[in-house]
């Protein structure tokens, strides 16, 4: 799903070596002809690689609007089968964009398959959340995470130079975001449809029995069914709640403001910042094939993500938030020590900075935003929600991807720290929801803002050494 799309993706926005440029002439001497034609289209040859390149996220940005929407409206499990076929969509037209307009086509496919990334990543952790049992919702939550940086990683690995990244094979890397779209979709018939949205959204009661039949593997689901019927009462005392509602209800206020703070730091104070200085330096460092260093920073960011599904149940959210986003400080100011110092011995501190960096963000900043939003809302303004936060996501990875060109020109990462200091302090308000129901956190909110479980899980991280 949305994790082998993200990997084949990476390698296209990564590498500009295969780029489809004006072909060359037949005579592999340069002419001064050749060279003027070249500098002709250099322009050009830019705005098509930028349009690549933002694309994705464009169609990620619009589609994360309407991802819960349309679960709403076709149910969980159709929606991501009419998902599929966007990705399928957009993989063909890359896989084949070496027998035809290759700019056409790779900017075709690649917003076709951000469209389908858009409504995966508001449908994906709403599903998930929906038929998790409270006790493992921020396990199987986490594993969502855990399936994108894999499918990442794989993607780097397929875009070594020698096994698919090179001239004559770069276009069937780009179109492998198909298989596991064609292995996964029939399957897709054999997943039960949400309870909760058969119970609460289309009023099918027999339905939503027997679904919490299979997902428990027990015929007693009376408590579930509690828990849902309650939800379904506050939810009848309401309007609809649209994404304007989430803003102007007081109720709705802290919880979505939070959301959005989560969803912006992951993105911008998160890998895709880092990494985008690690290539420069391990460069410095005289590492002469990076791509290996990155794929080590992968494979990191995959194991630390494997322990926080292991400990965000036992730990709590907040506490593994806070964790991670304190030890994601430190080792930024280390990264950024070494980028200004120069020196070999400081590059290399950096480069093992990087690898614990992506460690933090494994355990807490990386996959807890995804699953907390759906958390903090109940049934009927969960969509909604889920939709502005991704949004968000998506707005920062277009405009981090934008603006990137201007931030590499400062000297290292000083620039991001004092922002990150804040955070690691405001993000001690939010309540810890660990063993709690939807019902109990939307109370929680609207009780006392989360005060008092912010207090708990602050000092459940003040002991564990924080300031």
């Amino acid at each position: 799903m949305l994790d082998d799309q993200k990997a084949t993706n990476e390698y296209t926005v990564n590498s500009t070596e295969d780029v489809p440029t004006v072909p060359h002439p037949m005579d592999p001497s340069p002419t001064p002809k050749a060279e003027e034609e070249s500098t002709e289209f250099a322009p050009l040859i830019t705005m098509l690689w930028s349009l690549s390149v933002y694309s994705f996220a464009i169609g990620g940005m619009i589609a994360s609007l309407f991802g819960g929407l349309l679960g709403d409206k076709l149910g969980r499990i159709k929606t991501l089968c009419v998902a599929n076929c966007l990705a399928l969509v957009g993989a063909l037209l890359m896989g084949l964009s070496k027998l035809g307009p290759s700019h056409i086509l790779i900017i075709s496919g690649r917003g076709i398959s951000g469209l389908y990334c858009g409504i995966i990543s508001v449908l994906v952790p709403m599903y998930i959340s929906e038929i998790a049992p409270t006790s493992l919702r921020g396990a199987l939550g986490t594993c969502h995470q855990l399936a994108i940086i894999t499918g990442i990683l794989t993607g780097q690995i397929l875009g070594l130079r020698f096994i698919l990244g090179n001239q004559d094979l770069w276009h069937i890397l780009l179109g492998l975001s198909m298989v596991p779209v064609v292995l996964q979709s029939p399957f897709l018939f054999f997943c039960p449809e949400s309870p909760r949205y058969l119970y609460i959204k289309v009023d099918e009661e027999v339905k939503a029995r027997d679904s919490l039949k299979r997902l428990r593997g027990s015929d007693d689901v009376t408590k579930d069914i509690t828990d849902m019927r309650r939800e379904k009462e506050d939810a009848s005392c309401e309007q609809e709640v649209s994404i304007i509602k989430l803003f102007t209800n007081s109720s709705y206020q802290k919880p979505i403001l939070i959301a959005l703070t989560l969803h912006v730091t992951q993105q911008c104070f998160g890998t895709n910042v880092i990494l985008s200085y690690s290539t420069h330096i391990f460069e410095i460092t005289g590492i002469s094939h990076p791509d290996y260093a990155m794929i080590g920073v992968g494979i990191v960011n995959v194991v630390f993500t494997a322990v926080s599904v292991f400990l965000v149940e036992k730990r709590g959210r907040h506490s593994l938030f806070f964790i991670g986003m304190r030890g994601m400080f430190w080792f930024a100011v280390l990264i950024s020590v070494g980028f200004c110092q120069k020196s070999a011995w400081m590059s290399y501190v950096s480069m093992v900075a990087i690898f614990f960096f992506v460690g933090f963000f494994g355990i807490g900043p990386g996959p807890i935003p995804w699953f907390m939003v759906a958390e903090f809302f109940t049934q009927g303004p969960r969509p909604a929600a889920l939709a502005i936060a991704a949004f968000s996501n998506w707005t920062c990875n277009f405009i981090i991807a934008l603006i990137f060109p201007y931030i590499g020109d400062f000297n290292g990462l000083v620039v991001f720290l004092f922002p990150l200091l804040y955070m690691l302090y405001y993000f001690m308000e939010f309540p810890e929801t660990q063993g709690m129901s939807f019902k109990e956190i939307a109370a929680e909110f609207q009780n006392n803002g989360g005060s008092s479980q912010g207090s708990k899980a602050g000092g459940e991280t003040e002991s564990l050494g924080a300031t």
